[in-house]
């Protein structure tokens, strides 16, 4: 039952526009109340009605560790006694820079700042003012936050709403933003050959996850980046979601590509309100105070945010075999998941790198916005709220890739398969 998230959801809605503060969480693409949580643990959330949840959401990626992490929770109870915010330089600012540096190929400098949205607004900020161009190029399906440029044929909540055109952004913007399709390299080629010189950057989820777990066809990533060096266009990698969870060094490493340009989001504050975007120090060299690109923040490098992930990150760097058991949980999940879908009388795609996974119930691969918009999301939103219904919290929208955490045992694997059958011949 959950009566105290009905009553709670209509509550919220006096006070708050739709009821949330994040649009994704309002379940309007898959219908019925929003779930409010109370407590986390581990693997596991828990509702105000006191019910159990696995969760593959993991507040959209950073607890790669699970819920309430206890090292970092006593770091953040430890470091909140000296104070939420300074507004001024500490030396944890340092050791968490250096922290990545060492983690993360290709990154000379890197700034912190508050959210993954104002991360590749400012990396994009950056980029123009650098190559003195205003034109980008960005990836339909893919979401980079919610500034102006990025609204342009985006995915995850914007996708999930259907929202096409944005009321508020300019056309003015929008005729400086282009999309791509997903996994199209000659199409990327012509909208550079057609706007010669023009074309500050090209940003891109290296692995999408706003459109459901999308992987980068051979070549694809490649071929960018040697577009890029071709036409002096700075190549940025959104890393909100891949950053540190695909690999130590992020997609980065794990691809095997050099980025010119990284964002990070809540990932690297252990899930606390931060982002930070950093690269070569060619490009960096032009941020303010250094240059004349301005980007500032007042609670950019917040105490709280940098202990939290400087922990999370520590644990990450000195304990390498997560990556391993998390791979393996992955597969693990997508096996599995396969032989029981495949006794189904129901096309299906299941789409997985490392510890990101999607569910698509679609005939044919899933490779960009338009094939995983074609799936039965339909079938998608029935099949969230049955696996609702059995303690599974599945991302509310077939555009959204599920992540999983650390603390997911192999036995809540097994449960999420057996539920996948068990609720499947309900629906079909």
């Amino acid at each position: 039952m959950i009566n105290k998230s009905i009553e709670l959801f209509e509550r919220a809605q006096q006070s708050i526009p739709g009821g949330v503060n994040s649009p994704v969480r309002a379940f309007k693409s898959v219908g019925g109340t929003p779930i409010f949580m109370k407590s986390a643990k581990g693997a596991y959330l828990f509702d105000a009605d006191g019910n159990k949840y696995i969760d593959y959401i993991n507040s959209w990626g950073p607890m790669i560790l699970g819920h309430a992490f206890e090292p970092v929770v006593e770091a953040i109870q430890k470091k909140a006694v000296e104070s939420t915010s300074f507004g001024a330089p500490t030396e944890l600012e340092i050791e968490m820079a250096e922290l990545v540096k060492n983690m993360v190929p290709n990154v000379d400098l890197i700034r912190m700042v508050s959210s993954g949205t104002e991360a590749c607004m400012s990396a994009i900020r950056l980029a123009r003012g650098y190559t003195g161009r205003n034109k980008i190029i960005k990836f339909e399906g893919c979401y980079h936050g919610h500034a102006d440029s990025f609204l342009v044929k985006a995915g995850s909540g914007v996708a999930t709403f259907n929202i096409q055109t944005v009321p508020g952004v300019t056309s003015g913007v929008s005729q400086d933003t282009f999309a791509a399709p997903y996994n199209d390299l000659d199409a990327v080629k012509q909208i550079v050959a057609d706007n010669k010189n023009e074309i500050a950057a090209i940003i891109i989820e290296p692995v999408a996850g706003n459109m459901g777990c999308i992987l980068p066809e051979s070549g694809f990533l490649n071929g960018l980046r040697n577009l890029c060096n071709e036409e002096g266009i700075v190549f940025i990698f959104d890393e909100v979601m891949t950053g540190f969870r695909l690999a130590r060094g992020g997609a980065q490493e794990r691809l095997k590509i050099d980025a010119d340009l990284v964002t990070y989001g809540k990932v690297i504050g252990a899930g606390m309100p931060v982002g930070a975007f950093g690269g070569k120090l060619e490009i960096m060299k032009h941020i303010a105070p250094l240059g004349n690109v301005y980007q500032a923040g007042t609670l950019s490098g917040n105490p709280l945010a940098m202990i939290a992930g400087y922990t999370l990150l520590s644990h990450l760097k000195n304990i390498p075999s997560i990556y391993d058991e998390l791979e393996q949980k992955g597969e693990y999940l997508k096996n599995q998941l396969q032989a029981v879908l495949g006794k189904k009388r129901i096309p299906f795609v299941i789409n997985q790198l490392g510890s990101m996974i999607s569910v698509h119930f679609s005939d044919k691969p899933v490779k960009d916005f338009a094939s995983a918009a074609a799936a039965n999301n339909t079938l998608f939103n029935k099949f969230f709220h049955a696996m609702l219904n059995e303690g599974i919290y599945l991302p509310p929208s077939a555009f959204e890739t599920w992540f999983l955490s650390n603390a997911l045992t192999y036995e809540d694997l097994d449960y999420t398969v057996k539920t996948t059958d068990k609720v499947l011949d309900t629906l079909v």
